[in-house]
């Protein structure tokens, strides 16, 4: 019944096998009486229960729905999950403690369920396995900051991505800062995640989506996204991705929103056109009052083409500081750090 529940499309069956487990205790098979006629308990029965939930495979299955097999561990009085976490939360060398795939799902319920918002949620930075990262995932909708790198251009699942995008709509979205850098992003995730970015609860202050191998497809759907919801985003970061002309099209015209408030768009390595120069040149001549730092390194464009932006860098009548057409490590390794939001 537990494989079925996690198999399920929806959740209508998590609090049926949660009262399944619960029917597992000799206790409350005493209160119900006569209810469920003979019952027969084999010694060891509920530890292997309790072993089976604490091994159960999630990969395919949604990372709230997969707390839930934390849920049924505390129904048959199983609390040894919960306070390994809480020994962990209390750890001065978090980063020494392996964390198991379950022991991941009951602190992701913890840390949601916590009144203080989590200031920054790492998944780096926690020992475990790739599919307990992934049950970390449900803990975005009560941190600031949440950086979720798989590893080198691995998939993020359609299923996390929900998860992401349910963050961005939560009243109130706590979330500032959304770093998805280096994973791969397919059409149907961004899609959901730009459910996330165009509603009106979205806070986002800093996107970084470099180095995601995003479709054009994709990229349209996100400028468009980010167009409908301009006002909050103070960086932008594409760097990495493959973006077409009408892709760029489709920036400027976020760049050209009333709204828009970017003050840093980072396009290093986007194998940018002559055209694609020319609509960002038309947009911030239109709406010049906020950028301040354009990256256009890695591009091999033509001096020709960057030009005319570097002399908006000259002109009273633009914020913008810089227009950087070389990479410089030093420096993108300090603005990093400065444009993160407090």
């Amino acid at each position: 019944m537990m494989e079925k529940s996690l198999q399920s499309p929806n959740s209508h069956l998590d609090l049926f096998v949660r009262f399944l487990h619960g029917l597992s205790l000799e206790s409350n098979q005493r209160l119900l009486g006569g209810l469920q006629g003979l019952t027969d308990n084999h010694p060891g029965t509920l530890q292997k229960v309790i072993n089976n939930l604490k091994k159960m495979n999630t990969d395919y299955v949604s990372p709230d729905r997969s707390i839930n097999i934390f849920h049924c561990l505390l129904e048959v009085k199983d609390q040894s999950v919960h306070q390994e976490v809480q020994e962990f939360l209390q750890s001065e060398n978090r980063s020494e403690k392996r964390l198991s795939a379950i022991q991941c799902s009951a602190l992701a319920y913890m840390l949601q369920m916590s009144e203080e918002v989590l200031e920054e949620l790492d998944l780096s930075k926690y020992n475990t396995t790739r599919e307990g990262r992934l049950r970390l995932i449900p803990a975005v909708r009560n941190c600031r900051k949440a950086v979720i790198r798989l590893g080198r251009y691995v998939n993020i699942p359609e299923l996390q991505c929900a998860v992401v995008s349910s963050a961005l709509q939560s009243s109130p979205s706590h979330l500032t800062l959304l770093d998805l850098s280096l994973n791969t992003l397919k059409d149907p995730g961004v899609k959901l995640l730009c459910a996330g970015l165009q509603s009106p609860n979205c806070r986002l202050k800093v996107l970084r989506l470099s180095c995601c191998r995003l479709s054009e497809l994709s990229c349209d759907w996100l400028l468009s996204a980010l167009k409908s919801n301009p006002s909050h985003l103070r960086l932008l970061d594409l760097s990495g991705n493959q973006l077409q002309d009408s892709s760029v099209k489709e920036l400027s015209g976020f760049l050209q929103s009333p709204d828009c408030k970017l003050e840093t768009l980072r396009l290093a390595g986007c194998s940018l056109s002559e055209l694609s120069c020319d609509w960002l040149l038309s947009a911030l001549k239109s709406n010049p009052s906020h950028l301040r730092l354009l990256d256009l390194s890695e591009n091999q464009l033509k001096e020709s083409s960057v030009k005319p932006l570097e002399d908006l860098v000259h002109s009273r009548d633009y914020q913008l500081e810089s227009v950087r057409s070389v990479l410089d490590e030093e420096e993108s390794e300090e603005e990093s750090e400065e444009e993160s939001p407090t």
